[in-house]
């Protein structure tokens, strides 16, 4: 299922109240300081949708939201430009927020999310994600908790462009990243219970 206004209240609270990546860093604090956040994410949301299409993707576990990835064109995420391996490739859209309730992370979910964001961006002839990757994850930064572990990155396909020791960017060629579509359908098959993944078309894996 593609992120959308009236399914944006199911993402959890600190997630909505996260405007990381939505606004400028010098306009972040003041966000946070009138507590408006909420209210700038989803305008930042409403945005896109009108301006491009489809932002993001949700993937379930029965009725209960696991995770969901949110994905844009670079010059609609004001934060792109303060890393030092800016700027991303003109040809590529730049995964953003994504995130996986803790207690499902390591079961296939996050590489599901790949996978949907994968497809619904190769229809649309997108021809490459790309992401700005944390290489330490590890250290205490609370300004930087929004950023994908690098490692994550890499493990679901993800190659480096430009490195860094802390920030470095890595891309996702969609022309071959539908090639581990099995193996995502694999990870899907271990998982416990029922999963729904929606996409643009809905697709339900069995356990």
């Amino acid at each position: 299922m593609g992120v959308t206004l009236d399914n944006l209240e199911q993402l959890p609270l600190s997630c909505r109240r996260c405007v990381y990546w939505e606004v400028a860093p010098h306009l972040k604090e003041q966000a946070e300081q009138f507590g408006e956040t909420e209210v700038e994410k989803e305008a930042w949301v409403s945005s896109v949708l009108l301006e491009w299409g489809s932002c993001g993707r949700l993937v379930y576990s029965g009725d209960l939201l696991v995770g969901f990835v949110l994905y844009a064109p670079p010059n609609a995420v004001p934060r792109a430009g303060a890393f030092p391996t800016s700027p991303p490739s003109p040809d590529a859209v730049l995964l953003t927020a994504f995130y996986v309730l803790p207690e499902f992370r390591g079961s296939g979910f996050g590489r599901a999310l790949v996978q949907a964001a994968v497809a619904d961006l190769t229809k649309r002839g997108v021809r490459a994600i790309e992401a700005f990757g944390d290489a330490q994850p590890e250290t205490e930064d609370d300004e930087h908790i929004c950023v994908v572990p690098a490692a994550f990155l890499r493990s679901v396909g993800f190659k480096t462009v430009r490195p860094h020791p802390r920030w470095p960017r890595l891309r996702l060629e969609l022309r071959s990243g539908i090639s581990w579509k099995a193996d995502v359908e694999a990870a899907l098959e271990k998982l416990l219970g029922q999963v729904s993944v929606t996409t643009a078309e809905p697709t339900i894996v069995q356990a």
